[in-house]
């Protein structure tokens, strides 16, 4: 798994009922976009995360010219 700051960590609910968490990644810890990574979530909390099969990096799109 590999991300940088700005990309979006999507924790998928892992029962029925349960809603995905979406955070921002605010800070990479690992050596070369490898986690952890400290994470912003919408209700404010920040945590470090290192990620498991239920999440998923979604990367910023980047503009080219």
């Amino acid at each position: 798994m590999h991300a940088n700051v700005g990309d979006q960590l999507v924790q998928h609910g892992r029962v029925v009922g349960q809603h995905d968490r979406v955070g921002e990644i605010v800070e990479v810890l690992g050596e070369n976009g490898n986690p952890p990574y400290r994470v912003r979530f919408e209700d404010g909390h920040e945590g470090i995360c290192s990620p498991g099969p239920d999440t998923e990096i979604r990367h910023r799109a980047t503009t080219t010219r």
